[in-house]
């Protein structure tokens, strides 16, 4: 019998916000269904819905024509449905094989059987092909494995609706490779699976059919095979975003150096020295591991450095703490901005004034005014989508809360000189991409030095003005914009 999931006229509110509007859609077994949508366009919340994590105001789901009313993700997970999100959902003191297993640890007499744990966990490492071990503890893996783990969870439930949301956006071409080739399996054994990206060569790739979501509402259905990129980009942002990187307003003019590593060690990196000028968008390229991040956590004070010098404008610096940098005018969006960019639990306004609070304060007092008047400007400078400034960082978009952090370190109080971004497209939507892309070189034009760390190649190679590419915790190679090739750049990147 083939399998069915539908979703029918399902309806969400949140205050301020009509997250899902009379929403149907029919997934059915043997077929990849993209969602896809802008940031905030309701993709998630309808996972979430069908995880057991939120109920539906209006609306029903079906699973085979039975009607699932679930308000718990046990019962969702009970009735044979695995959602995968991109905020992985693991628990980083706990080995792969207990974090795998976590709701069925094989106990015997009221002890778990480690030995059958590590031997089952073990035989999907290998069907993964994961250099990786069962007893490895997951909060030491790299996120690109983490993500993995959280993957390997709902194969092996073996369950007959399976939902990825945005599972790519932390792996690298080999481990995408692999999840290609285990959703094609899961295909051929008759799953329902949903799948979210904002890789949208991935969805022409991997996919049957498309739903399009905007604003909450499903405004368009493809099957794949009937439609291509530009249309497909036309239905998610409602317009036609042109050549992206063509249109992009450059700086053409390059300043003064304002940084300079020089022959950088820590326990990460080996030898690193590069210059950054005022205006410049320096990219970095390398392969997952190849140390792009550790050189900016050095850079940040976040790391200890062992040698090498760090010049900034003329003088050499030691940060022995962020703040340091932060007070020199270096600012940081890190690669997982959920775990080290933002503090979930409080407002956008809270997290835009939080490095600046002493200059938004009456004496020991914040002033409210004040700290509201500097979130409602980045909120209104970035578009950031929100009825209101007290909207908390976790029910924002991913899209979102990157322009949060934006806002953070690029308001009229902060004085950055310097701005290091680290993965600042990763789970966002194209035409928020779009967005990003101007921004940086708007950053440039205002004389900023903005440090570009990408993992998707071609937004390194037509958003920076000049490249540094890594491996192995190495330069490998420093190339000009109009001299990068994507061959070049991965030869260098691999050595």
């Amino acid at each position: 019998m083939e399998k069915v999931l539908e979703f029918t006229n399902i309806s969400k509110a949140f205050p301020g916000v009509l997250a899902l509007d009379d929403v149907s859609i029919s997934a059915y077994g043997g077929r990849v269904s993209a969602l896809m949508g802008e940031n905030g366009a309701g993709k998630s919340t309808l996972l979430k819905i069908l995880s057991g994590d939120l109920r539906p105001d209006d609306g029903v789901i079906s699973v085979n024509g039975a009607v699932k009313n679930f308000t718990s993700p046990y019962q969702s997970i009970k009735s044979s449905i695995s959602v995968i999100y991109q905020e992985r959902q693991l628990i980083g003191a706990m080995s792969v094989m207990e974090n795998v297993f976590l709701d069925d640890l094989h106990e015997k007499f009221g002890f778990v059987r480690k030995a059958e744990l590590k031997r089952k966990t073990q035989e999907i490492i290998e069907a993964f092909g994961l250099p990786i071990k069962a007893t490895d503890i997951v909060g030491r893996l790299s996120v690109a494995h983490q993500q993995m783990v959280e993957i390997m969870k709902a194969y092996r439930r073996d369950s007959d609706i399976i939902a990825f949301d945005e599972p790519t956006a932390s792996l690298t071409g080999k481990e995408i490779a692999v999840l290609f080739d285990l959703i094609r399996k899961l295909k051929e054994r008759g799953k329902v699976i949903l799948y979210v990206s904002h890789r949208i060569a991935e969805i022409f790739q991997i996919t049957d059919d498309i739903f399009v979501l905007k604003d909450g509402r499903l405004v368009k259905s493809f099957k794949t095979t009937d439609t291509n990129e530009k249309e497909l980009v036309k239905a998610m942002v409602g317009r036609d975003i042109g050549d992206t990187f063509a249109n992009l307003r450059r700086n053409e003019q390059l300043g003064d150096i304002i940084l300079d590593v020089k022959n950088l060690v820590t326990d990460y990196v080996h030898d690193v020295s590069f210059e950054l000028r005022s205006g410049e968008v320096l990219g970095f390229a390398g392969l997952v591991g190849a140390g792009r991040t550790e050189v900016m956590r050095a850079i940040f004070g976040a790391d200890p450095i062992i040698s090498g010098e760090i010049w900034l404008g003329g003088k050499q610096v030691k940060f022995k703490s962020p703040r340091d940098a932060i007070n020199s005018g270096i600012a940081l969006c890190p690669e997982d901005r959920k775990e080290q960019g933002l503090i979930l639990g409080r407002s956008i306004r809270d997290n835009i004034s939080i490095p600046v609070l002493s200059k938004v304060a009456n004496g020991p007092f914040v002033n409210i005014a004040a700290e509201e008047k500097l979130a409602s400007k980045a909120v209104k400078k970035y578009t950031i989508k929100t009825p209101t400034t007290e909207k908390l960082a976790l029910e924002l978009s991913g899209g979102n809360q990157q322009k949060t952090i934006l806002g953070r370190w690029t308001s009229d109080k902060m004085a950055t000189k310097i701005l290091i971004l680290d993965e600042p497209t990763k789970g966002i939507d194209v035409g928020t991409k779009a967005e990003v892309y101007q921004i940086i070189h708007d950053f440039a034009a205002q004389g900023i030095g903005v440090i570009f760390i990408s993992s998707e190649l071609f937004e390194v190679l037509n958003v920076s003005d000049n490249i540094v590419v890594m491996h192995n915790g190495r330069i490998t190679g420093k190339i000009p914009r109009q001299d990068a090739t994507e061959e070049y750049v991965l030869e260098l990147a691999m050595k």
